[in-house]
């Protein structure tokens, strides 16, 4: 049944089974260490709720002196009883100091591990989810929802716990000392609880919509950062600031909400129980004043020594519900953290069903033998599960795509009848309008998405068949934007091959035309970057993302608009490297300044999905067809 318009659903059904799974993860990470901590929050619960027996036995010693007025032969029995107490209390105040120490220990320890099963999984999830999902939000799990983890884990859980251990001690206590008083005291806690459920319940379903409208703001802020300078250029700070306070708008009614009903459980609970206090007493004053006759476990007479223990019993009673009162919205809060980090982790990954592998090979003898060592050349290693024989077929960066179909979305296609061939060597170049699917065919290729219908073959070989990582790993992408990470300019030309040298990461630079500029640099090489290298010209820093194609050496090459950015002096300086880089590889370029493809093998026009014209620069403008008009608009624009 779908919750009513207004309606928020209920966030105890909505995140059930999410606790369990929370001490579940907890106690993978901490089998040992875990249980010893909840010995000693249970061993610190129970000494915490026994006081009430010594109170108990020490006024019962203490009448019975009084009436035979010898008070020398109960002082030493109300000394021990002391001692013991004291003793206790050191065991303790020792195993609380112990429980907090190592839950800390497993808090933090649990979020780090949180932390890396995110990063891990997230690694493996397809171009898909993060192209379907605010980049803001999914930052959001590692900073906002694995705080609301980290509380309740260290403090709700733990608190918790101990209520409910004290809970259930006190209440066993209070049955074996007198039922009657008990049922006084369980009155006053069905109020407290029908109050928890109507207050708190109110908070906890606002403290989950807090979370949401948190993860939505943190990503509104993640854009306008990253869109800054187009926010600037459009004047578009005004409408930015509207939608901004929109979403803040948003988060404030819930929060408030959220806090107003929170804040008012405390003092409410705190009076119903003081309130209580205030009937036990009375209640236990008429039940002695008229005499009536105690029903209990222990057979005991009511009298003043069970009274008195009973008001303190009643305070701890009350205070541990309010306790426990008081977490919920810690707990719902957590939980709603937690399930949002467990949708990440258990977001499906990336399906791989290749088992055809990449490996270096050598000749001997005309016949191509798998090397453990670089050797410059590279196969397929094609395992046939029939015979159990192994064949290998030489990476050459032959690509051929056969009647291939594909959509973003089911039913509503990008590609039409996609139909090429690129022979080892060849530069095949894409042109047409925006949308017309030049990006989606290389995307295709490396199997950022799965084609509906076709076949698209490498070197022969089903693409299916070829493991992602391998496929890749045979594959250069230079883009239009590039992305550089946190380090020195050596370690981002590295990133395209981890074991490359420093030598072969500057012979790399040198063949992009970047050595130039890197060696001008305050510290050549070693100069560090930051901020997606924001202290480098967009043509600086596209020039370093050729200089990591080239130490990564593959076979085949996709250029995906690479000199749009760049101005015209760079670009005669980068097509210098690019046509170096390109010497001897199967090339795939897109671009929108004609003058880049000119020199290409074949040349496909596409229009809304389908190719409608291809061949050679000087057959397409010949043909006075698309591409002409293209051709001689953009000499008309220049």
């Amino acid at each position: 049944m779908l919750p009513r318009t207004g309606e928020v659903e209920n966030p105890m059904q909505k995140n059930k089974g999410v606790m369990r799974r929370i001490l579940k993860t907890v106690y993978s990470f901490y089998p040992v260490l875990l249980p010893l901590v909840i010995i000693c929050i249970l061993f610190n619960a129970v000494i915490s709720s026994i006081p009430a027996i010594f109170m108990q036995n020490i006024i019962a010693i203490m009448e019975k002196s009084w009436k035979s007025g010898d008070w020398q032969s109960v002082s030493g029995e109300i000394l021990k009883m002391a001692l013991i107490l004291a003793a206790l209390y050191f065991l303790s105040l020792i195993a609380g100091f112990v429980y907090n120490w190592w839950m800390a220990v497993i808090t933090q320890g649990s979020l780090m591990k949180l932390r890396e099963k995110m990063f891990n999984g997230m690694q493996n999830l397809p171009v898909k989810y993060f192209d379907t999902h605010n980049h803001g939000d999914i930052m959001s799990y590692y900073t906002n929802d694995i705080d609301t983890l980290r509380q309740l884990i260290s403090q709700s859980i733990p608190q918790l716990l101990i209520a409910g251990v004290t809970v259930t001690t006190v209440f066993g206590i209070m049955l074996y000392y007198s039922i009657w008083m008990t049922l006084v005291v369980i009155f006053g806690i069905v109020v407290m609880i029908f109050v928890t459920k109507k207050v708190g319940g109110g908070s906890a379903r606002y403290f989950v919509r807090q979370q949401e409208n948190i993860g939505k703001v943190e990503g509104f802020v993640e854009e306008m950062m990253n869109g800054q300078k187009v926010v600037k250029v459009f004047c578009h700070e005004e409408e930015s600031k509207a939608a901004f306070d929109r979403l803040n708008e948003e988060l404030f009614q819930v929060s408030e909400k959220a806090h107003k009903y929170a804040n008012i459980l405390g003092p409410i609970l705190n009076n119903v129980g003081n309130l209580l206090y205030v009937i036990v007493a009375l209640a236990g004053g008429c039940f002695l004043a008229f005499k009536v006759p105690n029903v209990s476990i222990s057979g005991l007479p009511l009298a003043i020594s069970i009274v008195v223990p009973f008001l303190n019993m009643t305070k701890q009673f009350a205070g541990n519900i309010n306790q426990v009162s008081q977490q919920v919205n810690a707990v719902v809060m957590g939980m709603a953290g937690a399930k949002r980090v467990f949708d990440l982790i258990d977001e499906d990954p990336e399906s791989d069903e290749g088992y055809v592998t990449l490996v270096n090979v050598r000749e001997e003898n005309g016949t191509l033998v798998e090397s453990k060592e670089r050797t410059g050349m590279w196969a397929w290693k094609h395992p046939h599960s029939l015979d159990g024989s192994v064949t290998y077929t030489k990476l050459t960066g032959d690509v051929r795509l056969s009647e291939v179909d594909f959509g973003y979305e089911e039913n509503k296609a990008v590609l039409h009848d996609i139909t090429l061939y690129a022979k080892p060597g060849q530069k095949v170049a894409f042109v047409g309008a925006t949308g017309a699917g030049k990006t989606t065919i290389t995307n295709l290729i490396n199997r950022f998405y799965d084609i509906a219908d076709g076949k698209i073959r490498y070197d022969g070989i089903n693409i299916n068949k070829i493991k992602k990582a391998d496929l890749r790993r045979s594959l250069g992408i230079i883009l239009q934007d590039t992305n550089l990470f946190t380090g020195t300019v050596m370690d981002n030309i590295r990133y395209g091959r981890l074991d490359a040298s420093d030598e072969e990461c500057i012979e790399a630079a040198k063949l992009s035309g970047a050595h130039d500029f890197v060696t001008r640099l305050p510290e050549g090489y070693q100069t560090r970057l930051s901020g997606n290298g924001e202290n480098l010209s967009q043509g600086q820093r596209q020039l370093l993302s050729i200089a990591r194609a080239a130490v990564a050496d593959p076979p085949v090459m996709i250029m995906d608009e690479a000199t749009s950015s760049i101005d015209t002096r760079t670009e005669a300086i980068v097509q210098k490297g690019m046509d170096a880089l390109m010497r001897g590889r199967t090339v795939f370029v897109i671009a929108h300044r004609l003058s880049t493809v000119r020199n290409s093998d074949v040349i496909m026009v596409l229009e809304q999905g389908h190719i409608i014209e291809r061949g050679t620069h000087e057959d397409l403008i010949s043909e006075r067809g698309k591409y002409y008009q293209l051709y001689t608009g953009a000499f008309e624009l220049e």
